[in-house]
């Protein structure tokens, strides 16, 4: 199942658990910490909190709700930051999977996390976003379970530098050129050339010889696709249907596909790279540069104030 980035506050969100980012003695605090044992309940999760703590750094607990749209508070201990040579990282990490372990015990199917130790804790934002990507993504590789990270403004998440840089130089020069998007950039290889065919070929036959050629499993694909496995499921059950867009960008990241196959790709469903879409020229700058990682995409996806790529987000396919 998928993980995207929303712009959400934490507790009001409708999810099987949420995470509080916690002291070690699971007192209420300031914040997000604040705002959950307030919408909880203050003095019942008081009451839970002090049942279960002190707790170390990295380790996580779990109370109900309580008053909470959520069934679960799951509360996690972050590092305070002290120049990330001090197993701050390794902490950091814990927090994540600690929390996602506890989330399966309890039979979670969704779970939503602020930006852990990035606040008063003093982590640093980009690294802090870097470490949570790395964890829920390497957790997802074995679970199934809709992970949100929830924040409250497009400024918590901050993008590795160089690659908005780069980034930005390319919409430069696609504004300047106001020409479609790009030339594919490299020539064909034998191979390449024999995963295309001709255009009245469906999209499913295209996707599933895909997938065989290059060697994955549909799991794989849609895991790296940021994808639910129900609507993967429909793709495979149903030659005619077609899915949208972002489905079929989000599926041409989780094969790893080259450019040339990419436009081949959305043309065989219908779609086209324009490069007036600030989505379009985001994501093929990244195929370009071959990163397919699809959550640094969608990292970037929602600096830009885009919709995000995979099962995620208002505009997801059911």
């Amino acid at each position: 199942m998928p993980f995207g980035i929303v712009r959400q506050d934490i507790t009001t969100m409708q999810v099987d658990a949420i995470v509080n980012a916690a002291n070690t003695s699971l007192a209420r605090g300031g914040g997000v910490c604040g705002a959950i044992f307030q919408a909880a309940g203050p003095e019942e999760m008081d009451k839970a909190c002090q049942a279960l703590a002190p707790i170390r750094v990295g380790e996580a607990v779990i109370t109900p709700g309580f008053h909470l749209p959520a069934k679960y508070v799951i509360h996690t201990a972050g590092p305070i930051y002290q120049g990330g040579t001090k197993g701050e990282p390794e902490q950091l990490r814990s927090s994540y999977l600690n929390s996602l372990r506890l989330a399966v015990e309890n039979h979670c199917s969704s779970i939503a996390f602020p930006l852990i130790s990035s606040g008063v804790y003093g982590y640093p934002r980009g690294e802090a976003l870097r470490i949570a990507t790395e964890a829920i993504g390497d957790f997802l590789v074995e679970h199934d379970l809709d992970i949100y990270l929830a924040v409250l403004n497009r400024q918590e998440i901050q993008v590795r530098g160089n690659l908005v840089e780069g980034l930005n130089r390319r919409l430069a020069e696609i504004q300047a050129e106001q020409e479609r998007i790009l030339e594919p950039l490299v020539v064909y290889s034998h191979l390449r050339r024999s995963l295309l065919v001709e255009l009245d070929e469906p999209f499913t036959e295209t996707l599933f010889r895909l997938i065989d050629a290059k060697g994955k499993t549909d799991v794989e694909v849609y895991k790296k696709a940021n994808l639910d496995r129900r609507l993967f499921s429909k793709i495979r059950s149903d030659p005619g249907y077609v899915p949208s867009k972002r489905t079929v960008l989000a599926l041409a990241i989780g094969l790893e596909l080259t450019i040339e196959e990419t436009h081949d790709l959305l043309r065989r469903a219908g779609y086209a790279l324009s490069p007036s879409q600030a989505l379009d020229v985001i994501v093929e700058y990244f195929i370009i540069s071959r990163r397919y990682d699809i959550f640094e995409i969608n990292e970037v996806l929602f600096s830009y104030d885009q919709p995000l790529l995979g099962s995620v987000g208002k505009h997801a396919e059911d």
